[in-house]
């Protein structure tokens, strides 16, 4: 806060604006000092300001002996209290404020955007490295491999952080400082930029911001100008002692007569508009596509999304600059409370010719259940062919999930297909956001839920699992969530359950002596240390990732016929004896293979293949499609390569030219 005070002592007060004091100078040997007493009239104005100067005291206890309030105030005597101080020094930047000088005015602002740009915004040697961690990953599951990060991916990625952190602190000092709010006391103002300061990445669902460090990497808050003008002005009603009867959401009139932190607040009222005054936004689903073109300026995209709260990464101006040098960008709007198509609701980007991911403005960012309840977006997917086709499941999910959650909110009672359903027995629930749909647990709170996967499965209760300890106790047909076993080095005498609705981590099993795995496991099977497959008999079906990186040799491996996620074979070195799925919903990575001798590959493959040690295209016949990229760095020559049409071109990786 000394930062922010003396700023405001250098750019803001001078002494000739002090408008309610009376000056006395006196002489003395070589030298002048000033003498202020505050006139009993000057006195009784500052009264006015005694309520926020409180309220202010009470946020920050030291305020009174900050630099800033003691040297605006050090030399006017009658100043007795420290609230007294405060206000003193809060008149001044009234005056300040009140500058009819644009020159000055616009100089000042100017001086205060290059400070907290100097002092807020993340240092270029603060970026944590798990940054990179995550986008190395990030790489890797784009099929671009086990990716090193030099200097200049580096620099570039971290110059993105602190434009887009620069842009986004801009809007808050812009609009702060702008006459627009001069509606607003400055002290409120002051309070809220301050606040502001401290918060980090907002969660939709809780309705709070975790708190904003030195090493964050995430823009400041998204500035939605209706939840900060309800915070604002609630604020200064219960400071200046107004009534809050008005205020209908106890939650958000408990926390402003508590006096709580202005993140507190402003995510409180973020909050009530998506669940309220938005959802009745949400419920007009009319609307325009608008295209923005791959390599077009990102301006017009940008602010269609300010103050629109949708979560998405591309409010951030560079951030949607390095989308569209990437692709199209397509943005459903929908009608807003006048009529105007401007309401962001979906958002489809591109990748080149693929669809690199599709956005709701839900909570996690998944589709909201309004437009989940339209053809909207399937309707545009069909425009983009194959490519559109990959997300039907996605949209039937989400409009099944709808459609139960409506009945659910009827009371209706919920069907056996319901549960199973629900609690992903037979396959996951897929939707658009970067995070599990919060409808579901919304749903599934409060009942029963060994009753219900009783009803669900056809077993006895007695015979359903949901804690680890249970699942291990022997004769349990079907455990519910996840078996993290990955300190076990030996499968003896372990009874696992016969089906599994959630992972199953072995990471630590060498050797598949004496294990018996589950039929059926829905999420991944991790036996990344497993060396050899001897006796190894997989599950009929894996519904996540299948992790068997330390193979080194197919003999004796009889893959699951289906294998909804990624499947890790990085150290087999020859493809001799495999027989892989007819279908593998993500990646597939082959990465040590040298040669394509006996690889016969299934005709889809959802994700990335990964093929980055081959060095010769004989015998290679790629599947009819690849979802992601196909990874061919270390490919030599490309005769006899014949692409499928399948395929994007642009997404190959490769040192050579491929025709």
């Amino acid at each position: 806060m000394n930062l922010f005070l003396r700023l405001i002592l250098l750019f803001w007060i001078s002494i000739n604006l002090i408008s309610c004091s009376v000056f006395k100078r006196t002489s003395e040997s070589n030298n002048r000092s000033i003498a202020s007493e505050v006139s009993t009239n000057c006195r009784e104005s500052l009264k006015a300001l005694l309520a926020p100067a409180r309220f202010l005291r009470r946020a920050d206890a030291r305020l009174h002996e900050s630099r800033a309030v003691i040297e605006a105030s050090q030399d006017v005597s009658g100043l007795r209290t420290p609230e007294y101080r405060i206000a003193y020094w809060l008149s001044r930047l009234e005056n300040r404020f009140k500058n009819s000088d644009k020159a000055i005015r616009d100089h000042d602002i100017e001086l205060i955007r290059r400070f907290y740009r100097q002092h807020n915004i993340i240092r270029r040697e603060d970026v944590p490295e798990s940054y990179f961690d995550a986008q190395r990953r990030i790489m890797r599951e784009q099929g671009h491999g086990d990716v090193t990060i030099t200097d200049a991916m580096r620099a570039d990625a971290i110059e993105n952080i602190r434009e887009d952190q620069r842009q986004s602190l801009d809007n808050w000092m812009d609009y702060l400082l702008s006459s627009d709010a001069d509606q607003y006391p400055v002290w409120v103002r002051y309070w809220a930029f301050e606040g502001m300061l401290k918060l980090g990445t907002f969660n939709e669902e809780t309705g709070k911001f975790s708190t904003r460090t030195t090493s964050t990497v995430a823009p400041f808050a998204e500035l939605n100008h209706e939840a900060f003008s309800k915070v604002v002005d609630a604020l200064v009603r219960r400071v200046n002692g107004d009534s809050l009867d008005d205020l209908t959401d106890q939650s958000f009139r408990n926390l402003v007569e508590s006096g709580a932190s202005f993140g507190r607040l402003y995510g409180r009222q973020l909050k009530l508009l998506k669940e309220s005054g938005g959802a009745s936004l949400l419920s007009e689903t009319e609307g325009v596509w608008v295209k923005y073109n791959k390599g077009s300026p990102a301006d017009e995209l940008v602010e269609s999304l300010k103050g629109k709260n949708t979560g998405w990464c591309t409010a951030g101006h560079s951030t949607a600059t390095t989308q569209l040098q990437g692709g199209d960008f397509y943005v459903y709007y929908s009608k807003d409370e006048v009529g105007q198509m401007s309401n962001p609701r979906l958002a489809i980007r591109m990748q080149g010719n693929q669809i690199a991911e599709v956005r709701g403005v839900a909570a996690n960012q998944n589709v909201d259940e309004f437009i989940a309840g339209t053809d909207i977006l399937d309707n545009k997917l069909k425009e983009f062919g194959s490519e559109g086709e990959r997300y039907n499941k996605r949209s039937s999910d989400m409009k099944r999930l709808t459609e139960i959650e409506r009945r659910n909110k009827n009371g209706d009672e919920l069907t056996r297909e319901d549960l199973r359903f629900l609690y992903e027995i037979d396959e996951k629930i897929e939707g658009f956001g970067y995070e599990r749909d919060p409808r579901i647990n919304e749903i599934l709170t409060g009942r029963n839920t060994r009753r219900d996967l009783s009803i669900a499965t056809g077993y006895k209760e007695s015979e359903i699992s949901l804690t680890q300890e249970e699942a291990l106790r022997g004769g349990i047909k079907y455990h519910h969530g996840n078996l993290d076993l990955h300190s076990l080095t030996s499968a003896d005498e372990l009874k696992l359950p016969e089906s599994i609705g959630g992972d199953l981590y072995l990471s630590s099993l060498t050797s598949a002596d004496g294990l018996k795995l589950p039929e059926r496991i829905g999420g991944y099977l991790d036996l990344h240390s497993l060396t050899s497959a001897d006796g190894l008999k997989l599950p009929e079906s894996i519904g996540g990732n299948l992790y068997l990186s330390s193979l080194t040799s197919a003999d004796g491996l009889k893959l699951p016929e289906s294998i909804g996620g990624d499947l890790y074979l990085n150290s087999l070195a020859s493809a001799a004896g495999l027989k892989l799925p007819e279908s593998i919903g993500g990646d597939l990575n082959l990465n040590s293979l040298t040669s394509a001798d006996g690889l016969k590959l299934p005709e889809s493959i959802g994700g990335s293949f990964n093929l980055d040690s081959l060095t010769s295209a004989d015998g290679l016949k790629l599947p009819e499609r690849i979802g992601g990229y196909l990874n061919l760095k270390s490919l030599t020559s490309a005769d006899g390569l014949i692409i499928p049409p399948g395929i994007d071109r642009s997404r190959i990786i490769s040192k050579i030219v491929i025709p």
